[in-house]
């Protein structure tokens, strides 16, 4: 959908507090119970998600400390179509999502997976993210190793049986195939743009809920 109808969409059916991704989780989640089960990686690493517009899961994970880069671009489907004007048709495969490139010795994988489910997105809804609309805003975990797999899935698992959310993670956890960078004009969008309408009300406050919620993991 179109951003700027995707505002508009927006003002006219609720209020930003009630579409906000997120609402169904404003309490931090708890951290992976298997944490120490799982091998520390070693050497700088790549985590993939996709949750909604990318302008605001990438200002999310910008503001995370061990976290050294975040590209917005579009995972799911192949190279012909990892342009805005295909991706935006919802039938080309891809979401909307980020690579993030961090320091394992500084940030753990599953505590990546704990700022995703907690602040940077709501996992319980299916094809669309507050009032963007399409499976290009679905909530996928892209994993690269069995380790992330085993992680991704048994963290979910942990989440549905404490009932952390109020309705059922819909997030998709599925293998990492390819990554595309979106549009230069995409990139570090919210940095750019922080009083568009749309970067208002609907990425703005998940820095906010970051910094309230993760004060020792949000950094300027």
């Amino acid at each position: 959908m179109n951003r700027l109808r995707s505002v508009v969409r927006f003002l006219v059916l609720g209020s930003a507090a009630g579409l906000l991704a997120g609402n169904t989780a404003q309490a931090q989640i708890p951290a992976f119970a298997a944490a120490s089960k799982v091998p520390p990686a070693k050497g700088e690493q790549v985590a993939v998600f996709a949750g909604g517009c990318f302008w605001g899961v990438d200002a999310v994970f910008k503001h995370v400390k061990g976290v050294s880069s975040v590209v917005s671009g579009y995972s799911g489907g192949g190279g012909a179509t990892a342009r805005y004007g295909a991706v935006s048709t919802g039938a080309t495969g891809h979401a909307e999502s980020v690579k993030i490139t961090y320091d394992p010795s500084l940030i753990s994988y599953s505590e990546l997976l704990r700022v995703f489910f907690s602040v940077a997105h709501d996992p319980t809804q299916l094809n669309r993210q507050g009032p963007d609309v399409g499976s290009q805003y679905r909530s996928a975990i892209f994993y690269a190793s069995q380790d992330e797999k085993e992680t991704a899935l048994a963290y979910i698992d942990q989440l549905s049986k404490a009932h952390i959310f109020s309705a059922p993670i819909v997030t998709q956890v599925v293998p990492f195939e390819q990554f595309y960078a979106a549009e230069d004009y995409h990139q570090n969008y919210l940095a750019l743009h922080p009083y568009q309408p749309y970067i208002v009300f609907n990425d703005k406050p998940k820095l906010q809920r970051l910094q309230q919620q993760f004060p020792t993991l949000y950094k300027q």
